[in-house]
């Protein structure tokens, strides 16, 4: 288990390198996708040969995950359009809610009651959202912070990252139903292929197209492109695909919900978001990073403390 908690904490650091990526790429969220999941496809043709890890896929689960990787790649178009309208603090704290979303896609799937203490977790990682929303509106009102807030394109940013965290829960729990079946990198090769199809067919609503710019990136953003493609899409889809096996989709998408805090410093760091932010981003941040707390002790502590509740009790019956 902590070999596999390990695997998800580094695919959690490079995955919240993409927030930044996503604002130092130049061009437009719909071709960032298209070029990041066609370089990954490629990527994963050599790595799958020399790993002989080409193994037959199921007609019904080739389907699957054609609709994952669908799904995969409207997420990255919902995730880099918040980036692009908002910026990389606020589109990568909103897929924070993507642990409601997840109890609430895994219980109608299964047919099943949403787990109480789940669902409470999730609505306060979701409240910590909807504070960062209405937060910054109150301030200027109130006359407690010194920048204009009321703006549409980054409301719109929100919006897409709440979008972006939706998917991303509806693919989390379709990948749990597949991921003990076939090797990780297998699944992602598959998924990229699907998810170049969908966004292929979308391509020409890029913003960039009617300005009729160069459709090549430049030098700068293809080699961002590169590393993207290979550390947080190779690299980290195939340690969280790994580590799905064996841990609940629940638990994996909030134990995602520590990316924001990764990306937000990285964003600090190197664009100075923190100018941008107000008291209530960072009220919001404090109740996601609250709910990751509590589901991780949740996870890790119960088993200990029932069985120290076992061993007192066979001592006071004694």
């Amino acid at each position: 288990m902590k070999k596999v908690l390990i695997q998800v904490h580094i695919a959690i650091l490079l995955l919240s390198f993409t927030g930044v990526f996503g604002r130092a790429i130049s061009i437009d969220a719909i071709q960032l996708v298209w070029y990041r999941v066609l370089l990954t496809a490629l990527f994963f043709v050599p790595i799958l040969y020399y790993r002989n890890e080409w193994v037959r896929i199921t007609s019904q689960d080739l389907v699957r995950l054609s609709l994952i990787g669908g799904l995969m790649g409207l997420h990255w178009i919902a995730f880099y359009g918040s980036v692009k309208l908002a910026n990389a603090s606020i589109a990568v704290i909103c897929l924070s809610t993507g642990s409601i979303f997840t109890t609430m896609i895994h219980s109608l799937l299964h047919r099943q009651l949403p787990d109480k203490k789940e669902l409470i977790i999730g609505v306060v990682s979701a409240l910590g959202v909807f504070v960062i929303y209405v937060g910054p509106q109150l301030e200027y009102f109130l006359g407690s912070h010194g920048y204009e807030v009321q703006n549409s394109t980054r409301n719109w940013g929100i919006l897409a990252g709440v979008v972006a965290s939706i998917l991303c829960s509806w693919f989390t729990v379709l990948n749990k139903r597949v991921a003990d079946k076939y090797p990780a990198r297998t699944m992602v090769f598959y998924e990229m292929v699907a998810a170049f199809l969908v966004v292929s067919l979308l391509l020409p609503l890029s913003v960039d197209m009617p300005a009729k710019r160069s459709f090549l990136p430049g030098w700068i953003d293809l080699l961002l492109l590169v590393v993207l493609s290979l550390c947080c899409t190779v690299w980290a889809l195939s340690l969280q695909l790994n580590a799905l096996k064996y841990l609940s989709s629940f638990t994996t998408i909030l134990s995602l919900n520590m990316e924001p805090l990764y990306g937000i410093l990285l964003a600090f760091i190197l664009f100075k978001e923190n100018t941008e932010l107000g008291q209530s981003f960072y009220l919001g941040l404090f109740l996601i990073l609250f709910s990751v707390v509590m589901q991780t002790l949740r996870v890790l502590k119960p088993p200990k403390l029932v069985l120290y509740l076992d061993k007192y009790r066979l001592k006071a019956n004694r």
